[in-house]
């Protein structure tokens, strides 16, 4: 597997504006922010899907975000968002942005009744 940009910031061939590091994580600012302070946490270990993760290394990087996110709060004082994409780097990372408190609330529709039954079948873990 060819190295990602995330590996390649950890090793410091690439410049970053870290904001945390320790033996199993590393934060730093997104060069493209949904708001400023969108901070990715990526565990240093480069794994395509979070659920692939070994269990300590997944465990760390959830510690990770949890102090992340308090540290953004507290020093912010807008609630912390997450997201996890999958999709853009072939490496884990988690998404944390201060809320926009100007965002509108949630105007999604509501699931029809029978489309989440059905959904809810399909998935169920026995």
């Amino acid at each position: 597997m060819q190295d990602s940009i995330f590996t390649k910031i950890i090793r410091g061939e690439i410049p970053a504006y870290k904001i945390y590091e320790d033996d199993k994580t590393f934060a730093l600012l997104d060069i493209r922010p949904m708001q400023p302070g969108h901070v990715l946490v990526v565990p240093k270990i480069q794994i395509d899907k979070f659920y692939d993760l070994p269990d300590e290394d997944y465990v760390a990087l959830w510690q990770t975000v949890k102090k992340i996110a308090l540290h953004m709060e507290k020093i912010l004082g807008q609630r912390t968002l997450l997201k996890i994409v999958g999709i853009d780097v072939p490496h884990v990372h988690i998404h944390l942005f201060p809320a926009d408190p100007n965002m509108p609330p949630n105007e999604l529709p509501i699931a029809d009744d029978a489309e989440l039954a059905k959904m809810a079948e399909k998935l169920r873990l026995e």
